[in-house]
């Protein structure tokens, strides 16, 4: 079998873990796509993806095409004589470009599918309060997620553990399994497994303002996991009013404590050091949290400027 010529497809910081381990391997590298650069935050500062800068650093070719159909685009990919593609928090291919490499091309997915199939599956599986997640790889088809399974790699879901930090090790998870998919590929030993769809499926819904409130309805279990499952980005969020003030603020570290009690859920107690809030169930003890306009701190510090009456409600 003829030695692998990669095309590597990816954008965020998750991409460039795995982007950079092939890279450190023997396999041959001889393209990155990434997005577009794109004005950001207040000032509209032009944006680069974390794979653009890594590319760059390690002069590797680098193509960002706004569009995946035009000609040009297919004419450049074309002319880098890849017969492999390996794809990583991209975007949806048209069948034109993930058709051309002779061994296809592959995509890794940070849940165990056909589970989380979508935008957002290590958030979600925290915030469903799952106890293993994984990787999976798999031939790209014209669905999304949907393609025929290479092999997966489990791991358990720490109580406490963060998006953040569950990230990170499905980063170094899913290096592996990228490498071990490599080899397979390689000796021209691949065995597929066609995805079955069983009768429930949970997706990961791209996150919005909206699925990131906390509905203080729930049980503190289900708000501690959103909490969780959203720190460090985007981060939860909720409206908290105190007489006549009223702040949009974002709770970061947390932990949950099972209780007893007669107070509406939202309400807020604070002592010195410390802010809690109640759920029907029980108490939020919030360790770290945003206020608008100030930079995310830590609760006692938090308290050292802004003191909270008895009315003080999340909601």
């Amino acid at each position: 079998m003829e030695k692998l010529k990669i095309v590597f497809m990816g954008t965020p910081d998750f991409a460039v873990g795995i982007l950079n381990t092939i890279y450190n391997s023997d396999y041959e590298i001889v393209g990155v796509i990434t997005a577009p650069d794109k004005p950001a935050g207040r000032g509209q500062k032009i944006n680069t993806s974390a794979v653009k800068e890594f590319a760059l650093e390690k002069n590797l070719r680098l193509l960002q095409p706004t569009n995946l159909k035009s000609e040009d685009f297919l004419t450049e990919l074309k002319s880098l004589e890849a017969n492999l593609q390996v794809v990583v928090a991209f975007r949806m291919l048209p069948e034109v470009v993930w058709k051309m490499p002779k061994y296809g091309t592959f995509n890794l997915h940070a849940s165990l599918l056909p589970q989380y199939r979508g935008a957002a599956p290590i958030n979600w599986a925290i915030i469903n309060g799952e106890t293993k997640t994984g990787v999976t790889t798999f031939f790209i088809d014209d669905k999304i997620d949907t393609g025929a399974m290479i092999l997966h790699r489990e791991t358990q879901i720490k109580n406490s553990e963060t998006v953040g930090e569950l990230h990170d090790r499905l980063m170094h998870i899913g290096s592996e399994a990228v490498l071990a998919t490599l080899q397979v590929i390689s000796e021209g030993n691949v065995k597929t497994t066609i995805q079955e769809d069983v009768s429930e499926i949970k997706t990961a819904y791209k996150l919005n303002k909206e699925n990131c409130k906390i509905d203080w309805n729930k049980k503190g279990i289900q708000i501690y996991n959103l909490i969780r499952g959203l720190n460090p980005y985007p981060a939860a969020w909720t409206f908290i009013k105190d007489n006549d003030n009223e702040w949009n603020v974002k709770l970061y570290d947390a932990t949950f404590e099972h209780e007893t009690h007669h107070f509406k859920a939202g309400q807020i107690f604070t002592t010195k050091k410390e802010i809690k809030i109640a759920t029907h169930d029980g108490y939020l003890h919030i360790s770290s949290l945003q206020f608008p306009g100030k930079r995310k701190m830590e609760s006692r510090e938090l308290l050292n400027g802004i003191q909270f009456s008895e009315n003080a409600i999340a909601f």
